[in-house]
């Protein structure tokens, strides 16, 4: 399950992605940082009441882990807005980069320019065209499944960069899993066309629901890896809300390697 990186932190790639020599990707476990206490240790979320230095150290140990020259971030908001980097960053500025952009996308075709997003429970999905050289990081929660956030980045990838999304290939990272997506109020909460997706526990399958929004946006099913990782059944190795509403979060990063 867990790969050890070059600096002790640990990480899921998924086989789709680790095809392509030119780009890195990771789902990085909480274990390699700084953090301490119920954030132990490689919190990078910066609104769960850690100290920001360690935060910073903590993305940086990540930017180092994956080669990147710069490590971005968004605003996440649970939304459907994408955030397109199509120009370098001044060689001098900051290996962190940090939007007040509100969105819970990033797509990038800039090498070294590594797309990073910030969950505990939430999916992280990456995406890669190997034709176009373009990559995609996104935060899709259920607020977000519902928005179909997905299926937005692969279009904002398609706009930006010329995209063909039968050539592209997508990763869902480890997340809540339908084993423990229970949802009481779903009558109330999620529209009445995603309750195929429930169980007779009132569990949710949203890794279906990607799975399905990613084709209909027009992935090859063969190109959709999963990790079947579900983090609140996993605590130990990756920070779940739902196991404890202190909890940090973890990174799901991808980009092409620098020139």
């Amino acid at each position: 399950m867990l790969e050890p990186g070059n600096n002790g932190t640990q990480l899921v790639r998924t086989p789709g992605l680790s095809r392509f020599d030119e780009i890195d990707h990771g789902f990085f476990s909480r274990h390699g940082g700084v953090s301490q206490g119920e954030l132990a240790s490689l919190n990078i979320g910066t609104a769960v009441n850690d100290d920001p230095d360690l935060v910073t150290k903590n993305r940086l140990a990540i930017a180092r882990a994956m080669g990147a020259d710069r490590l971005a971030f968004v605003k996440q908001v649970h939304g459907k807005e994408v955030v397109v980097l199509d120009s370098a960053p001044d060689p001098s500025s900051d290996p962190l980069w940090q939007t007040n952009l509100e969105a819970d996308a990033i797509v990038t075709n800039l090498p070294g320019v590594f797309c990073a997003i910030a969950v505990a429970d939430c999916q992280p999905i990456l995406l890669y065209d190997p034709e176009k050289k373009a990559v995609g990081a996104v935060h899709s929660g259920w607020r977000g499944s519902l928005q179909n956030i997905a299926a937005h980045a692969v279009e904002a990838m398609v706009q930006a960069f010329g995209c063909n999304p039968a050539g592209m290939i997508a990763a869902i990272g480890p997340s809540l899993g339908a084993c423990c997506a229970e949802f009481i109020h779903y009558r109330t909460e999620i529209p009445e066309k995603f309750w195929k997706y429930k169980d007779e526990k009132d569990h949710f399958d949203f890794w279906a629901v990607t799975r399905d929004q990613l084709t209909a946006a027009g992935l090859e099913g063969r190109n959709i890896d999963c990790a079947n990782i579900c983090t609140k059944c996993t605590p130990e190795h990756f920070f779940s809300y739902r196991a404890s509403h202190a909890a940090g979060r973890f990174a799901g990063v991808i980009g092409l390697k620098p020139a």
